[in-house]
């Protein structure tokens, strides 16, 4: 497959930029050479004080501009393409977060349809060369077939916030049959590691372990959940951004289901200490098991996951002492 080296040339605008997936992808795109278009909204999901930490380093760079913007937002958006014409989009901002979808599931499908529907209007607009999208796999719900594939029907969705990234798939499925806009759909499996969200179990649970206090678990501990590494989802997106693709799906996950107790066991392991557990009942919206099969991603994009849980978590780890 011919592949598009990401260089000097290459014009990069990453929503959500100053997040945790989009931080880490910007400082290694500029390491590449690459220009970087940041656009984030800082909103208060959680502490916007954490994402001007994430974007310190890229913003001493001369090939990183940053825009505090709304996705929602058509206009302000569309300054930002006038003034910086990028050439490729990464687009991982979104309302994040299965639970907090339930009490506010309007507020999802605004930001996450809406403001996906923005930008692949701007794209096409613009003569964007490159569409990428962090979708979830929150799309597939409790889906019978295990692992989870591309070509699931995802029938089995359980949250405003999975219904949300499935209907954005769907338009940019739309563009690319109507407009001709080369899209790539990223179905990311529970992300983890440096600048992790606060929000997300691996935070929760690793910071909790290491403080002393109490961990909130939702369930009986079997649950599954493919912990995919950060180094191992920015190497797929860098691959996904050289492919030369029109239209095509990928799961990056780690293809290793890990349950909740084997989890909190290995972080009781890495840290030394005995985890504090309060059980709680399973919640509305929370999936019994994520899997994803990788055999689409290994084929066409030359991609697989590196990191084991373990190897991640004391990355992780060492990381959270080191900033506190």
């Amino acid at each position: 497959m011919p592949t598009i080296m990401i260089s000097h040339k290459s014009t990069v605008l990453i929503t959500g930029a100053a997040g945790f997936i989009g931080s880490t992808l910007a400082d290694a795109l500029l390491k590449k050479g690459a220009s970087v278009i940041a656009v984030d909204n800082f909103n208060d999901y959680y502490n916007p004080r954490i994402k001007t930490r994430n974007i310190a380093d890229a913003l001493k760079k001369k090939t990183y501009k940053l825009y505090k913007a709304d996705i929602f937002h058509f206009l302000a958006m569309e300054r930002v393409f006038k003034k910086e014409k990028p050439n490729i989009i990464i687009h991982l901002a979104a309302r994040a977060g299965v639970r907090p979808s339930l009490e506010n599931p309007t507020l999802y499908a605004e930001v996450n349809k809406v403001g996906t529907v923005n930008l692949l209007k701007l794209a096409v607009d613009y003569k964007v060369d490159k569409f990428i999208f962090a979708s979830s796999s929150s799309v597939y719900g409790n889906s019978k077939r295990i692992p989870f594939s591309e070509d699931d029907r995802c029938e089995f969705i359980i949250s405003p916030y999975g219904a949300s990234k499935r209907s954005a798939e769907i338009f940019i499925e739309m563009f690319y049959k109507m407009y001709g806009l080369k899209s790539v759909i990223l179905r990311f499996f529970t992300v983890y590691g440096p600048r992790g969200r606060p929000d997300m179990a691996p935070a929760l649970f690793t910071r909790a372990v290491i403080s002393g206090e109490v961990i909130n678990q939702f369930g009986n501990g079997t649950t599954y959940r493919d912990y995919t590494y950060i180094d191992d989802i920015i190497a797929g997106i860098e691959k996904t951004i050289e492919a030369d693709v029109g239209f095509e799906i990928f799961n990056l996950g780690n293809n290793n289901p890990v349950s909740l107790a084997e989890f909190i066991r290995s972080l009781e392991m890495l840290v030394g200490k005995k985890a504090k557990i309060n059980k709680l009942p399973l919640q509305i919206g929370d999936v019994k098991k994520t899997w994803a099969n990788i055999d689409k991603a290994k084929k066409l994009l030359g991609w697989e996951p590196k990191v084991k849980i373990n190897e991640g978590l004391k990355g992780y780890i060492e990381w959270l002492k080191k900033i506190h």
